[in-house]
């Protein structure tokens, strides 16, 4: 475990000027925002604990909770959550749909691609983030969503076959440049030697960005994430 100052100089040491940053629990967050609201973005992860991650998206106690959390007003999403499409089609899913919609947040999803349109049947103004680019789809895949969704963007977190070896797919930068405004780096410190890994990671990332237009690569690195998630 590292503390909020031992995380912000990780942070300095990768070049990160802004994250956006969720926990379980949630009260991680909270420190390190107020460390640095500056650079921290909040999103608030519908767990209490690890074991909500099986059951949140039935538990009526597990929407009050985020109900509550959300009056600190200081998240701009909600997430990274774990959900399934047969999970995603429930009456109290659109609950947590409409009080995303209601609280302008970015519904941050870990899941496939039928999930995040159970999701937007429920409500079309939604917002989404698409987690690790649905962990598994293919750059096809991902442009149909895109075409259908337009409400929809893709974080890239963990995501290797972007560019294997090191280099650019050619696949992938097709996408890249055909919905240069879609997609965001993501990092994933899902457990704690993922933040030693951190700087190194982003270095990877910075390579096959800079085989890209510099205003792509900017807006995939950055600049769409602050816009779609009012951060700037």
């Amino acid at each position: 475990m590292y503390s909020p100052e031992a995380v912000l100089k990780i942070l300095d040491s990768a070049g990160v000027r802004r994250a956006l940053v969720s926990s379980t629990p949630d009260d991680g967050t909270v420190r390190l925002y107020e460390k640095d609201p500056g650079r921290v973005v909040p999103e608030l992860r519908p767990y209490r604990t690890r074991a909500d991650m099986v059951s949140w998206y039935r538990d009526p106690d597990v929407l009050a909770y985020v109900e509550e959390r959300l009056r600190r007003g200081i998240y701009k999403g909600l997430g990274e959550f774990h959900l399934r499409a047969e999970d995603a089609a429930t009456p109290l899913m659109k609950r947590f749909v409409a009080l995303a919609v209601g609280h302008n947040l970015v519904m941050h999803s870990h899941s496939d691609a039928g999930t995040i349109q159970a999701l937007f049947v429920h409500d079309g103004r939604l917002r989404a983030l698409w987690a690790h680019a649905g962990m598994s789809a293919g750059p096809d895949e991902i442009a149909a969503m895109l075409d259908r969704y337009p409400n929809l963007w893709v974080e890239l977190a963990l995501r290797t076959d972007v560019a294997p070896g090191g280099t650019l797919d050619p696949d992938w930068r097709a996408l890249f440049l055909r919905y240069p405004d879609r997609f965001c780096v993501g990092t994933d410190t899902w457990i704690t030697s993922r933040w030693d890994e951190l700087p190194r990671y982003l270095a990877g990332v910075r390579a096959w960005l800079g085989e890209l237009p510099a205003d792509v690569a900017e807006r995939i690195a950055f600049k769409n994430a602050e816009r779609l998630y009012g951060a700037r």
